[in-house]
């Protein structure tokens, strides 16, 4: 694959500038709390975790039954395990702590929400349910319904449980079973347990001093107050007329809702501590035909194509052709698929195509923005790979009205404090009627990977114990020793993409064979301890790569707030397709090597 060049490729000195500005821009936002400086809404701020959608939750008895599988989980990535598993033939029963299936489709339901990623790779089984969407970015309301859809068509909603959360697992060594508990007091059990909890599902508020004495009106974007705003994810929030509204955050959230609340409150004041790269939206209707969906297995070459590309694999044609395939190389932080073209200096030219980019964002905030002071504070400095890049052809203009402030809080590291009227930057009061937090999702907080969900293995081991003392321990991300049948979706020690949920289908594949292959044998499902060994020495393999990349980058969720990538091995370091080959490979050739006997008690 070619990098993109500059024009004007930068000279040493050039680089040199640029890396000093990207220097002094990133010192401005990082804070000594890193991860730290955000809490969690439980608690006194439990109220804004609340579920504004479901209403009244029905009394149900507990249940104290059995099912061959349980998953934890009722997004995309529990969906599509159960659509693969019902395929098998096996019972399945979702536990989902919303009140429908959707994951975070369910929760993140504010104004102008879209996806980033086309909808004809985005949304799985399009081949297998025969649903074609009708734009380009699918928005939010299109995207929870084709979830319900593919819950329906392979019947997940039989034995569903919402409202309900999983409060631990346990293994029956005697029973060779998982028990599963839950916050409604049900207590059964399952011969497996899938985990799809999601890593961004659990919404942070700023740790800023005095929140709790604000006495306007507050919410968090995941949980949106419709009730208050009036209105709904087209817009149309007669609620905010003549009111001053304060949002918290310009991240992928943050683009998305601004423009919407430009359009409807009295005055719109931004908050913002470090700019979004703001890319070309150019969002549009297509036709089935120009997404090639008049032939069969069209949606599933599309994303394969759209996958290819974006981890620098070779692509004979770029179906999708959209800024994420054009900026491709830019995208995966040095994997080693993009070093393939024989290129003896790779950091030379990634360092000049991302300059190249970067000033073309930089230049479009300039041409798009009136006023020169905005526009500066709007200017994304840092690499393109750093934040996840956003795209809007609406947020960019919204700052060129006159009631919308934009409050760039970089000098003061963040929002210094909240009164009861408002908001305090630079010893400045802004007093706001409402305040919406856009400040997204704590990473690693939800499930087994934080202790939240306590899971105990063999022996009385838990999992939890196991990681603080060694580290995550797995064999392709899925499983781990002393844990029977348990089947961990997710993207530790796994493989990733800009396009999740084709990642998490691929997964939920692998995780349905893992049964199948368990019941044909007789077997439980669970690697060995050199097995595990292994799989974490080849995901140690890109772990130097990445590590000058994340310490010199603004701070976000990619580098825990400016602390660089946690330690440990976390995922396979060279791309997803690399990743699903393998898998492929070793489900036809290896799968028996993770299997062993059940105990004699349970025959």
């Amino acid at each position: 694959m070619t990098l993109p060049q500059c024009d004007t490729p930068p000279t040493p000195q050039r680089t040199a500038g640029l890396r000093e500005r990207y220097r002094i821009e990133r010192e401005r936002r990082v804070r000594p709390e890193g991860p730290g400086q955000y809490r969690s809404a439980s608690a006194e701020f439990g109220y804004f975790a609340a579920d504004p959608y479901t209403g009244a939750v029905p009394e149900r008895e507990p249940l104290h039954d059995a099912v061959d599988v349980a998953v934890v989980g009722g997004g995309f990535g529990g969906i599509l395990a159960g659509a693969h598993l019902r395929r098998q033939g096996a019972g399945v029963r979702v536990v989902e702590k919303g009140g429908d299936f959707g994951g975070t489709w369910y929760w993140n339901r504010y104004p102008g929400i879209h996806c980033d990623i086309e909808s004809h790779v985005y949304l799985p089984m399009l081949d297998e349910t025969g649903y074609v969407p009708e734009w380009k970015y699918a928005p939010g309301e299109e995207i929870r319904c084709h979830a319900v859809r593919i819950a329906e068509q392979f019947g997940l909603y039989e034995d569903a449980l919402f409202s309900t959360a999983v409060t631990s697992l346990t293994w029956d060594e005697t029973a060779q079973q998982w028990v599963v508990a839950t916050d409604r007091g049900d207590e059964f059990r399952a011969t497996y347990v899938i985990t799809a909890t999601g890593t961004l599902t659990e919404p942070k508020l700023p740790g800023i001093p005095g929140i709790e004495e604000y006495r306007g009106h507050t919410f968090h974007t995941s949980r949106w107050d419709y009730d208050y705003t009036g209105g709904s994810p087209e817009g149309g929030m007669t609620g905010l007329a003549g009111k001053r509204v304060g949002v918290v955050g310009t991240g992928a959230t943050g683009v998305q809702v601004v423009p919407m609340l430009a359009e409807d409150a009295g005055h719109l004041y931004v908050f913002q501590r470090t700019p979004s790269s703001v890319d070309v939206r150019g969002q549009r209707r297509m036709t089935p035909q120009e997404a090639g969906a008049d032939r069969r297995g069209w949606a599933a070459e599309r994303r394969e194509n759209f996958l290819r590309i974006v981890s620098g694999e070779h692509a004979e044609r770029d179906l999708v052709a959209d800024r994420w395939t054009e900026s491709a190389a830019l995208l995966e932080k040095l994997l080693p698929g993009f070093r393939r073209d024989g290129e003896p200096d790779f950091e030379v030219a990634y360092e000049a195509a991302d300059h190249a980019t970067m000033t073309a964002i930089r230049d479009r905030v300039a041409a798009e923005v009136s006023d020169p002071a905005t526009a500066a504070a709007l200017q994304p400095w840092y690499r393109y790979a750093c934040k996840r890049p956003t795209f809007s052809d609406r947020y960019l203009p919204a700052f060129n009205r006159d009631d919308v402030t934009l409050v760039d809080t970089a000098d003061s590291h963040g929002i210094e404090r909240m009164t009861a009227r408002g908001v305090v930057v630079g010893g400045v009061e802004y007093e706001l009627d409402c305040l919406v937090f856009a400040t997204g999702f704590s990473v690693g907080v939800s499930g087994i990977t934080s202790g939240k969900l306590p899971v105990t293995g063999r022996d009385g081991v838990r999992l939890l114990d196991v990681r603080a003392q060694h580290g995550p321990r797995t064999l392709h991300g899925f499983t781990s020793n002393g844990f029977p049948n348990l089947i961990q979706m997710g993207s530790l020690q796994n493989a990733s993409s800009v396009n999740f949920t084709h990642v998490l289908d691929e997964q939920a594949v692998h995780a349905a064979a893992l049964v199948a292959a368990a019941e044909e044998h007789c077997a439980v499902v669970e690697p060995t301890r050199e097995a595990e060994d292994a799989w974490i020495g080849i995901c140690a393999q890109g772990a130097p790569d990445h590590e000058w990349f994340h310490a010199e980058c603004t701070p976000g969720y990619y580098n825990r707030e400016g602390r660089g990538r946690p330690n440990g091995p976390l995922a396979y370091p060279h791309g997803a397709v690399a990743f699903h080959d393998l898998l492929r490979r070793w489900r036809a050739e290896n799968i028996i090597e993770v299997l062993q006997a059940r105990a004699s008690a349970s025959v």
